[in-house]
């Protein structure tokens, strides 16, 4: 193995890390700055709590539950915490991988465990318990996220269908990261119920406009430079064709739906909506990310630009069936994931119909999985400890009655 070339690799990595890592601000923003003033604090307690104890989680049993190695990747589980792999001489294993250490592999591995609770956070902000919250992300991000994905990075049964013709295809996680998140936030958000004044007496939506457009805007940009990481470093190397050709795809795909989307609206709706804009852009980049290593830059902008149009319409049908997303979590991260998913079966090298197949096959057995676990979950957090605030709490806002503080003192004493 040449050493300058496995540093290489492995720094290149790292920084990947660092940049899955970032996005967490991004969320953070983009998900206060969608929401009122009231609950600023309440949210960004949810979002540190989410990656430090989700990072804790996938060190304790996750990473061995998502990669078992020898066991049969449905349930296999390799074993608590990390045992990093040494060699005779007793020291760490440079052959472990090609391209990075054992340390950088965990670490890289677990930036992308909490990003399933995160979704979940944005569709539920306003109104959630924070304790019943912090439960159900225990148990979804210790259990729930590590089981699916072993089923296709783990070796499970989806990387196996269709035999040595192939398989199920998700490069950076388009089903098994942001659907997973998608699916969960589907459930919770229908068993949550609206906020208070989002719907009125005759059932129309009513806007409850956020308090701070410049931070989710702010949240989105982060985002998008997070993904560099998230699908550059899913390559698991540096090696220059693939992460070049990986970046292109990702940012031409997030450019087009951020554009399609905010034409589309514009058309719609008569005026220029930037939110619109913004989660047009989120649901490119997430409808490129099961498949921005096989995709040409021309088919990447055709998936970003029907990711737009979907971001437009599935904000408009999830009002119309009265189920509350304060962030547009469920038309992003559920259904332009599996719109990204299923792309993989219609361009792109492995484009066919049997790579179709597998591509829904994938889809359907994460989403009865992700919701029924999901449900379970929560039905018994509502029957138990109950998993909303009383409308008293809810009107006053969550950072007072939860936290007892306010996320802007001296603005609000000017």
């Amino acid at each position: 193995m040449d050493a300058g070339l496995f540093t290489a690799n492995n720094v290149w990595m790292m920084v990947c890390t660092a940049l899955v890592f970032f996005m967490h601000t991004g969320f953070a923003f983009l998900e206060i700055g969608l929401t009122r003033q009231k609950n600023t604090i309440n949210i960004l307690f949810k979002n540190v709590f989410i990656i430090c104890v989700g990072l804790l989680l996938y060190y304790i049993g996750g990473f061995n539950l998502m990669y078992p190695g020898d066991f049969n990747g449905y349930l296999g589980f390799a074993g608590f915490g990390l045992e990093a792999p040494l060699n005779a001489e007793g020291t760490l294993d440079l052959a472990y991988n090609e391209g990075y250490t054992y340390w950088t592999d965990f670490l890289f591995q677990g930036m992308f465990a909490a990003t399933a609770a995160t979704i979940v956070s944005g569709a539920v902000a306003e109104r959630i318990k924070l304790g019943a919250f912090m439960i159900f992300t225990i148990i979804y991000v210790g259990l729930v996220y590590p089981i699916v994905g072993s089923w296709q990075w783990g070796g499970g049964f989806l990387s196996t269908l269709g035999g040595d013709a192939g398989g199920f295809h998700d490069f950076a996680g388009s089903t098994l990261v942001h659907s997973v998140g998608g699916w969960a936030a589907l459930i919770a958000v229908y068993l949550l119920g609206a906020r208070v004044g989002k719907f009125g007496e005759d059932g129309k939506p009513k806007a409850i406009p956020g308090h701070s457009i410049p931070l989710a805007t702010a949240g989105v940009l982060i985002l998008w430079l997070g993904w560099f990481g998230f699908n550059g470093g899913s390559i698991l190397s540096a090696d220059p064709a693939g992460t070049s050709i990986v970046l292109v795809t990702t940012s031409l795909a997030a450019a087009a739906g951020g554009v399609s989307a905010f034409i589309i609206s514009t058309l719609l709706y008569k005026n220029y909506d930037l939110t619109m804009f913004l989660n047009g852009i989120l649901g490119g980049l997430v409808g490129i990310t099961a498949g921005a290593d096989l995709m040409s830059p021309n088919e990447s902008v055709i998936i970003g630009v029907i990711a737009g149009a979907i971001i437009v319409g599935a904000v408009a049908l999830i009002d119309k069936i009265k189920l509350d997303d304060p962030v547009g979590a469920i038309a992003v991260h559920l259904i332009c994931g599996i719109w990204g998913t299923l792309a993989v079966g219609i361009f792109g090298t492995k484009a066919g119909g049997d790579q179709f197949v597998w591509q829904l096959a994938g889809v359907g057995a994460t989403g009865v999985f992700c919701c029924v676990t999901s449900f379970i979950i929560l039905f018994a957090l509502k029957s138990t400890i109950g998993i909303r605030v009383s409308k008293e709490e809810e009107v006053e806002g969550l950072d007072l009655h939860e936290h007892g503080m306010d996320a802007y003192p001296d603005f609000m004493n000017d």
